[in-house]
C-alpha cells in the first residue's frame, strides 16, 4: 500500500553503511545513491517502484517506527544479527509477540539515529 517512504538521518554514510547491512536479509539492496539521499528496494522487483520504497536524507532526525516484512523466521533473525552487527542497539530480540498475533514473529532493533525498525513474519 505504501509507495515509498523517507526518513532523516544524521549522519548519511553511517546509516547507508548499516541499512545496506540490515535489508540485506529482507532480499533488499541500495538502488539509487544521490550522496545525501539514498534509496533501498528489493533486489529482485517484485513489487513497487524499481528506484526503492525506502529513502534516508541527511536531516534533523524524528522519531518513528517502521516494519520491514520478512518472508519468514530465518529472515527476522538475519535482520537482527545483521542489525546488531551493523551498530544497531537490540530493542526486542525476535520471537512470537502474542500481544500482536498468534503468528506474530518479529525483532526490533534501534538504528544509529534511535529509530525503532523491526522485521516481521506474519506466517504461521
Amino acid at each position: 500500500m505504501i509507495d515509498h517512504f523517507s526518513i532523516n538521518v544524521s549522519d548519511i554514510d553511517k546509516s547507508k553503511r548499516f541499512y545496506k547491512e540490515v535489508l540485506a536479509p529482507l532480499g533488499n539492496e541500495m538502488k539509487l545513491d544521490f550522496g545525501k539521499s539514498v534509496s533501498f528496494g528489493e533486489k529482485e522487483i517484485i513489487s513497487g517502484d524499481p528506484a526503492g520504497s525506502f529513502w534516508i536524507t541527511e536531516g534533523e532526525p524524528k522519531l518513528i517506527h517502521f516494519a520491514f516484512s520478512a518472508a519468514s523466521k530465518e529472515e527476522v533473525e538475519a535482520f537482527y544479527n545483521a542489525g546488531l552487527k551493523a551498530g544497531g542497539t537490540d530493542n526486542g530480540k525476535p520471537g512470537i509477540r502474542p500481544d500482536y498475533g498468534a503468528h506474530y514473529y518479529a525483532a526490533f532493533i534501534l538504528d544509529p539515529d534511535g529509530y525503532n525498525i523491526e522485521a516481521v513474519y506474519h506466517g504461521a
